[in-house]
């Protein structure tokens, strides 16, 4: 495991993420579809969407404005808008959906779906009332999450 990585890893479990909140979103996305799915298969493709750089990149940028936000060190308009997590902002999404693009179209249908939903691990990530900002990392945990479904659904489908 590569210095990046590790601090991308590091990073998530400093804002309350571990692999395995993310794994669950996995499980939560797939198990309909793969009848015997292991959680442990949620895990490792997690780990592999991890190792992308180009994860870690969108990973370090949103988590830092989200800690620049939660200090009141952006200027206006922007602090206010990832503050409140302003619904036109929008820039949160975009980044996000970098991620996404990692492993093809089904991570788009996959992200949409479970950014609506906000299952497991988003609903904390988007509960205004911890006085934390995850105004970017709700949506990155949630693209990491949708990546390594799509990932895990083409590994399924070459199987067959």
């Amino acid at each position: 495991m590569g210095k990046m990585e590790q601090i991308a890893r590091q990073w998530l479990a400093e804002r309350g993420v571990t692999i395995e909140d993310i794994a669950d979103l996995v499980y939560y996305l797939q198990s309909k579809y793969h009848p015997n799915l292991q959680k442990e298969e949620c895990i490792h493709n997690v780990n592999r969407v991890i190792a992308k750089r180009e994860v870690q990149n969108a990973l370090f940028t949103g988590i830092q404005l989200d800690l620049l936000a939660e200090k009141g060190m952006l200027h206006e308009p922007l602090q206010s808008f990832i503050a409140k997590d302003e619904g036109l902002y929008g820039v949160d999404e975009i980044l996000a959906l970098s991620i996404v693009n990692v492993y093809g179209s089904i991570g788009f249908t996959n992200y949409g779906y479970i950014d609506k939903q906000k299952p497991g691990i988003l609903k904390y990530l988007n509960d205004k009332s911890t006085g934390k900002c995850h105004t970017f990392l709700d949506d990155i945990v949630g693209a990491i999450a949708a990546a390594a479904s799509s990932r895990l659904a083409h590994r399924a489908a070459n199987i067959e």
